[in-house]
């Protein structure tokens, strides 16, 4: 399965500085968990469906539909500023775009 070299390699190609006892640690932990997925590989999944999760879930969402505002007034009057232009009111803010030097 795994020894513990090979727990001290990943743990140097990972940078990780371990402790003897940790190396020794890790060798078990990831031995026990090797001889899991071994367990699961005795399993015939060839009717199973691919999943990204255990669980179906999928998202209700609704159709992203344009509406207009009746009281656009009221948000232009909350804006800290405004401009009207012939194509009609808007908020006006701050330029966040720094021009290239």
């Amino acid at each position: 399965m795994i020894d513990r070299e090979t727990v001290h390699k990943v743990a140097l190609l990972a940078r990780l500085e371990l402790a003897p006892e940790e190396e020794a640690q890790f060798t078990t932990q990831l031995g026990s968990i090797l001889e899991y997925f071994e367990q699961l590989s005795e399993l015939d999944t060839s009717q199973v469906q691919p999943t990204a999760r255990a669980i179906d879930v999928s998202n209700v969402v609704r159709q992203d539909a344009l509406k207009p505002y009746a009281e656009r007034e009221s948000i232009l009057e909350s804006a800290p500023d405004r401009e009207t232009t012939v194509q009609g009111d808007f908020f006006k803010v701050p330029k966040i775009i720094n021009e290239p030097q």
